[in-house]
């Protein structure tokens, strides 16, 4: 019998029902999944226990009803285990893993469950309901299908099977890179082989030598992609080159933490689980149930920008070169820093001259928050006394315009051994009208933790990043929908990053821009001249930027268009080929992620969907036209994209969505010229 005590086993009593963190411990994670388990997997029996024929109130609403408990827990862990991992919570995602999946292939292939939605489905011009009720069904039906619920027995065992193998490797390779990401941070012995690093950066490096008892020295933490942020200021070439020596060799140094070995099965096995379900690949599969619909439609997209961009970065590569002495080579780890060379000649900015104009908490307040205010007349108030997860996650509550609740907020800005990299937003709890439950959202990113006293300025782009993942939290907290299926973020995967790029908009628009960007000793504003000559260099590096990340996006494309009768042996040489195919192996521009620290494709939910961030992209980009063309940063705009955007959740087909918004379909035209890939 599970612990009453526990505190999973019930809604909480906080605002909001935020979790009671102070009452958590690591003993009530394995008894409340199980408990979560035993009590969904009950209420499905009881929803599939009767022969009265199928209908919604008694077939849907119990079906979204359930798994309460285990939602809770899970919502709460998983933040956990990505955001302030230990020991205990490494073991524990690995033992859990295998078994979530299994417990949603008990779900999804209840050949019971799956004929009461087979038939509503049928009956579905029958039933009288309403539009999101009507897309309710349409959605697990098509859901529960993709996912084999049609196969036989001897199918579905074999496919459970490759869901909880499958499980067990993600986690693994997520596990992987975040114990060689800790282990290759670059040690510097003295200050002045980090040359060019301002204050704030050199802080941060020192405290983070400190927390590894490593007094005296300088500690490089390595980001999730690629390259380094700190690459473009560092003046000292062989420390440039260290530290993208240290990012290249994660998951390639043999070992327990080499994750090759992991790529070659995950692949390989997801090939063979789309075999069994009527794909001829892993990309087929996904791409069914995602707008794209097929992964020729992706490779025809990819493919049209590829080109362009490969050269854009060869004529960028030419300028870049010709800063360098006679007899050397423009290399992967000279990219940033001889950019910031040419973009400060070409066109006198520097992103390092302007990160004293974004200090951290005025960013957030002044900033982020200021445009959300301005567009939608929401206000956030920090909240000290509501507890989170770490010291360094800060709780706000939001309110509508009116003085009414919407949601709490919370942000953890600050890197962390025990933090996987990168940038997102999770929710801890999901709006649901059935369920009458409030919304809580988290925004975690990795930016450098200063030493105590010492201000947070972020570079260019960490602010961007903040202004990104405030569009998802918005996405979060704007969803008002019936049925939890369709709370918050959960769309499409190849829409759910449009909303999140629309808000970096707000980044460099005047009126927000000169509320925030004021230089943190002199309280000067950013001067416009500075502002002027930023957005004349908004198409510079475009050929490197979309060049790395079209790389990346065709590696996850190449990976999951294998079929279960290739052999593929070795990850090195697969990616080579791979990016000399679409004319992007150029060893000056890697890929954004290599594929042994391609988190977002073996571990992190977007396999044989990275392609989605250029996909929305096409989206925003439009959306910014329509910004633009219809007054700005106007409360009547934003409460549309609110409305008809943001606010549906999940609960309409996002295209139909964006169609409502729009007035009609996206246009490309406006990406290619964002991008300087229309001539």
């Amino acid at each position: 019998m599970a612990d009453t005590a526990n505190p999973f086993l019930s809604p909480s009593s906080l605002p909001y029902q935020l979790p009671p963190f102070t009452e958590i411990r690591d003993e009530h994670y394995l008894p409340a999944f199980e408990h979560g388990f035993e009590e969904q997997l009950a209420e499905i029996d009881a929803i599939v226990a009767t022969d009265a024929p199928a209908d919604f109130e008694k077939t849907m609403l119990p079906l979204e009803r359930s798994g309460q408990t285990l939602q809770r827990v899970a919502e709460v862990f998983f933040n956990k285990s990505s955001s302030d991992s230990t020991d205990f919570t490494n073991a524990l995602e690995e033992e859990i893993a295998p078994r979530l999946a299994a417990h949603q292939d008990a779900i999804r292939l209840n050949p019971a469950l799956y004929a009461r939605i087979a038939s509503l489905h049928e009956r579905l011009d029958d039933l009288g309901l309403d539009a999101e009720a009507r897309y309710l069904v349409e959605r697990y039906y098509a859901e529960f299908t993709l996912a084999g619920a049609g196969l036989g027995d001897a199918e579905k065992e074999k496919l459970r099977e490759y869901n909880q193998r499958l499980s067990t490797l993600t986690t693994r390779f997520e596990k992987n890179l975040l114990a060689d990401t800790n282990e290759l941070a670059v040690v510097f012995d003295s200050a002045d082989e980090l040359d060019g690093l301002g204050e704030g950066e050199l802080s941060a490096a020192a405290q983070a030598a400190a927390e590894r008892g490593l007094d005296g020295k300088y500690v490089v933490t390595l980001v999730l992609p690629t390259g380094h942020p700190w690459l473009a200021d560092l003046t000292r070439r062989e420390s440039r080159e260290r530290i993208m020596a240290a990012s290249r060799a994660r998951g390639i140094r043999g070992g327990d933490n080499d994750n090759r070995d992991l790529v070659l099965e995950i692949t390989r096995l997801r090939a063979e689980r789309a075999r069994l379900l009527g794909f001829d690949t892993h990309a087929a599969y996904v791409t069914a149930d995602q707008t794209a619909r097929t992964p020729e439609a992706v490779a025809d997209m990819l493919g049209r920008l590829a080109p362009a961009a490969a050269r854009n970065a060869r004529a960028e590569q030419a300028d870049l070169q010709a800063q360098l002495a006679e007899g050397e080579t423009v290399e992967a780890w000279d990219w940033a820093h001889l950019t910031s060379a040419v973009r400060a000649e070409k066109f006198d900015v520097d992103f390092a001259a302007m990160r004293p104009y974004f200090e951290a908490e005025r960013v957030l307040q002044d900033g982020v928050f200021h445009a959300a205010n301005r567009l939608y007349g929401i206000s956030f108030t920090e909240r000290p006394d509501l507890v989170a997860y770490h010291p360094d996650a800060r709780v706000f509550e939001a309110r509508n315009e009116d003085g009414s609740e919407l949601g709490l907020y919370i942000l953890d800005l600050y890197t962390r051994d025990s933090k996987r990299g990168g940038a997102w937003m999770n929710p801890l709890v999901s709006q649901s009208g059935l369920l009458d439950t409030p919304t809580v959202v988290v925004n975690n990113l990795n930016v450098p933790k200063p030493a105590a006293g010492e201000p947070t300025l972020l570079t260019y782009d960490e602010t961007n990043t903040l202004f990104h993942e405030f569009g998802h939290a918005l996405h979060g907290l704007f969803a008002r929908v019936t049925y939890p299926r369709f709370a918050g973020t959960n769309v499409f995967r190849d829409f759910v990053e449009f909303p999140s790029q629309v808000n970096e908009m707000w980044m460099l628009w005047p009126e927000v821009l000169e509320n925030y960007a004021v230089h943190y000793r002199t309280g000067e504003r950013m001067p416009q001249d500075l502002v002027d000559r930023l957005h004349a260099s908004e198409s510079f590096n475009e050929g490197f930027a979309t060049s790395e990340y079209l790389a990346a996006a065709l590696l996850d494309q190449a990976w999951h268009r294998i079929t279960a009768d290739d052999e593929v042996t070795d990850v090195a040489a697969f990616e080579a080929q791979a990016l000399t195919a679409v004319g992007l192996h150029n060893p000056a521009v890697p890929p954004r992620y290599a594929s042994t620290y391609f988190a977002h494709t073996f571990s992190g939910g977007y396999d044989a969907g990275y392609y989605s961030y250029i996909w929305s992209e096409v989206l925003d980009a439009d959306t910014v036209e329509w910004f633009r063309e219809n007054g700005g940063l106007t409360r009547d705009n934003g409460d549309r994209f609110r409305s008809r955007l943001l606010g549906v959740g999940g609960s309409k087909d996002p295209l139909e969505a964006y169609r409502d918004f729009r007035g009609r379909a996206a246009e490309i035209e406006p990406l290619l010229k964002r991008r300087g890939l229309d001539r």
